[in-house]
């Protein structure tokens, strides 16, 4: 897989479907806080949004697509004087997936949660900026448009199978929203995210990925990217926020990190298999790496 699709993979990324909401009329809704990364798309109408603690009032669109992954309070609203209604009280009356409030069908949203595996979820999370907030009115979202009226269709169809497609289309949502996050330049200045999506250093990160218990050394992946030692270094370092060997440590320690999680292989093999010519090599890099000792029981 290409390094993006391994960074996903590891972190056991589960989207799932949550639903839909409807309104119409004046409204104001909270949705409460929530440790799981939360994303959502506009089908039709606008609103406001603020999130907690930013005297920011963001302008929601038609077609715009959000992602958030601070568990922040936020309120969606037409006017953000208007006192906000707690979803929970919304959701009371829902049919199914579906949520209406208000008065008419002005406004439709479709959202959906990732659940990411525990001890790698930090990987991606800080990664991240707090709010992705991609505007229809400056970018192609086709993919994402179109995974949205999917969803709505799978929503309202009443098809065998709609809740497995819903979740499966809600995934696609999360990666696409991701490549949309890459196209936009909302990712930060440094960090393995921006390494992803960078092509320059890109040959260099398959090499790392595809054989990662290989001795990798600097000269043959600044070779593989068409630059010398020091340049590699220093852009690669400018990019990822890590030197190269230190990203290739680190990407050795989340994928034992997994290992030890899922199939509790024997510390020796796993060290082996990884590049380390001893148990006790291996241990003192996961420790430095990860700032505690490698068990088999991590989650």
């Amino acid at each position: 897989m290409d390094p993006f699709s391994d960074f996903l993979n590891l972190l056991n990324a589960r989207s799932v479907f949550s639903g839909s909401l409807q309104t119409g009329g004046a409204w104001s809704i909270s949705f409460p806080a929530t440790d799981l990364v939360k994303f959502w798309g506009v089908v039709r109408g606008s609103c406001l949004l603020q999130l907690e603690g930013d005297p920011a009032v963001i302008d929601v669109r038609p077609g715009d697509v959000f992602l958030l992954r601070a568990p922040r309070l936020h309120v969606l609203a037409t006017d953000m004087a208007l006192p906000p209604v707690p979803r929970d009280d919304v959701l009371i009356d829902r049919s199914g997936a579906h949520a209406r409030h208000g008065s008419g069908d002005d406004f439709l949203m479709i959202g959906g949660k990732v659940e990411l595996a525990l001890q790698t979820a930090g990987a991606l999370l800080d990664a991240l900026p707090p709010l992705i907030h991609l505007r229809a009115a400056e970018q192609p979202l086709d993919t994402l448009h179109w995974l949205l009226h999917r969803l709505v269709h799978e929503r309202d169809g009443g098809e065998p199978g709609a809740g497995a497609a819903s979740a499966q289309l809600a995934h696609l949502m999360f990666i696409e929203i991701l490549r949309a996050a890459f196209a936009a330049g909302q990712v930060p200045d440094a960090g393995w995210l921006r390494a992803l999506a960078d092509r320059r250093i890109a040959p260099a990160l398959r090499l790392m990925h595809g054989a990662p218990g290989h001795p990798w050394q600097l000269a043959e992946l600044a070779a593989a990217c068409a630059m010398s030692r020091s340049a590699f270094a220093a852009y690669f370092k400018a990019v990822a926020g890590l030197a190269p060997l230190a990203y290739l440590t680190m990407w050795r320690m989340r994928l034992a990190q997994r290992e030890l999680r899922e199939h509790r292989t024997p510390l020796a093999q796993l060290a082996q298999r990884l590049g380390y010519g001893s148990e006790s090599a291996f241990s003192h890099a996961y420790k430095r790496t990860l700032g505690h000792a490698p068990t088999r029981r991590t989650a």
